[in-house]
């Protein structure tokens, strides 16, 4: 697919690198023009003689001034990133020298790229379909192995195929009830109705398949935000600095002495955990910079994916652990019950009734397992595979929609009415795959999602 807008056909420039001093920057131009604006700066060669894919060595001047000595990547049209023309200047990495060559290029004919606009031409030449290019800001962005696993997987067309696969067949039975609507008066059915509500049946499957992995799709991007929880002095801090392997919070036997939130990240086995350790909760205190503390640990209780609930396993009872779990199951978050201090006699003998697990927070004892809990019940088996994963909030509302219309089209066969209004709802359902893959889109929202990107990207 190759889709052009107005205003599309100049050339771009922008620093691909970040700013900064460093080794090397590169400028990256993309356009019509972009050999012609680095000949004009790049005396040693002629570039639009040199085959694509090749690197040259020399000087880039502006009049008679030598900028800096560089390296010219060369990719000519359409085997380029964009698809259009596209030159990478390799010069150093002084921002003095990077804002010298850009400016050059800038009075030469080339214009600043805006956000994302690399990426967005390449998805206008259809190089990239729209899931792939938003897959290349996540793989940007991505800060763990499973986000940077599931943005590859995506670039390389893996949502982008079971989506194709599911309009391909949509569109085929679409079109035969569309020719039956050119022969309305015969009474003729093309589209066996059997089949259809078997097809409608499978996407239905499918695409709920699809947004439920958007919860871990969303743990996958933006990680997993887990609130340490307890009483004063159960050993939260000490928890939270044996989880980070560090010394992180203050420690002391003096019941509040955390007043505020601390929060650090955790990568665990690919995913990203931010703990926060809280101030320790308890009913009386006249303490008003506690209270305010207590307040704000009641908060990141409601706000939190996954709740760790630490309490002294050498003085809880089963009853008051109960009383816990039955408050957060009927808050509707997600907890684990943690024993701390488990490596004391009188914690050994205690037989709690609710499913607990059992560490020393001060000794380590436990911790390992602990983690792999945290995974178990964030992935609630789920697997960190090649499955197609959904990790974006505009395309699982669009397949919000897919289901919808999907729905009504089931429906519609149950009921067994007419096929024009059957092709409605098929439509309905074409029209929401394509806005995910960008076969139906605007202006508008192009710019929408390609301003988030980086600049030079």
């Amino acid at each position: 697919m190759s889709l052009k807008l107005s205003g599309w056909d100049d050339t771009i420039v922008a620093l691909a690198t970040p700013p900064g001093v460093g080794a090397i920057g590169v400028l990256r131009l993309s356009g019509a023009q972009a050999i012609d604006v680095v000949n004009g700066l790049f005396p040693a060669k002629d570039l639009h003689a040199q085959p694509s894919h090749t690197l040259h060595v020399g000087a880039i001047k502006k009049g008679g001034e030598v900028l800096d000595e560089v390296v010219i990547s060369l990719f000519k049209n359409p085997r380029s990133y964009t698809g259009e023309d596209v030159v990478e200047i390799s010069c150093h990495g002084s921002p003095y020298v990077q804002q010298r060559v850009l400016e050059a290029c800038i009075a030469a004919g080339a214009r600043l790229a805006k956000p994302g606009e690399f990426t967005q031409r390449a998805f206008l030449n259809g190089k990239l379909d729209l899931t792939q290019a938003e897959a290349v800001a996540d793989l940007i962005a991505a800060n763990t192995k499973a986000s940077q696993k599931t943005a590859l997987h995506n670039i390389r067309g893996g949502f982008s195929t079971v989506l194709s696969a599911l309009r391909e067949q949509l569109i085929r039975f679409s079109a035969l009830i569309e020719l039956e609507l050119d022969f309305s008066q015969e009474d003729i059915e093309f589209a066996d109705r059997t089949d259809l509500k078997n097809l409608v049946t499978a996407i239905l499957n499918q695409t709920g398949s699809l947004l439920q992995s958007f919860q871990l799709g969303n743990v996958i991007r933006n990680g997993v935000s887990v609130a340490i929880i307890g009483k004063p002095n159960a050993g939260k801090s000490t928890l939270l600095n044996a989880l980070l392997n560090e010394e992180r919070a203050i420690v002391s036997d003096i019941p509040g002495t955390t007043r505020d939130t601390i929060e650090e990240t955790l990568n665990i086995d690919g995913i990203l955990f931010r703990l926060i350790d809280t101030a320790g909760i308890r009913s009386h205190s006249v303490d008003a910079i506690e209270l305010v503390g207590i307040e704000r640990s009641l908060q990141k209780r409601r706000e939190a994916d996954l709740v760790l609930y630490l309490f002294d396993a050498t003085s809880t009872t089963p009853d008051e652990l109960l009383k816990v779990a039955d408050d957060l199951r009927t808050e509707g978050i997600r907890y684990l019950l943690v024993g701390n201090k488990a490596d004391l006699t009188s914690a050994n003998n205690l037989k709690f009734g609710q499913e607990t697990l059992l560490i020393a927070a001060k000794t380590g004892t436990g911790i390992d397992t602990l983690r792999q809990r945290m995974v178990a019940v964030v992935l609630q088996e789920n697997t960190l595979g090649e499955n197609v994963v959904v990790t974006n909030a505009r395309h699982y509302h669009a397949l919000k929609e897919v289901q919808q219309s999907l729905q009504e089209v089931l429906n519609g066969l149950d009921l067994n009415i007419p096929g024009d209004l059957l092709a409605l709802d098929i439509r309905r359902s074409l029209h929401y795959l394509g806005e995910i893959t960008g076969e139906v889109t605007n202006e508008d929202q192009l710019d929408f999602i390609f301003s988030k990107f980086c600049i030079g990207k």
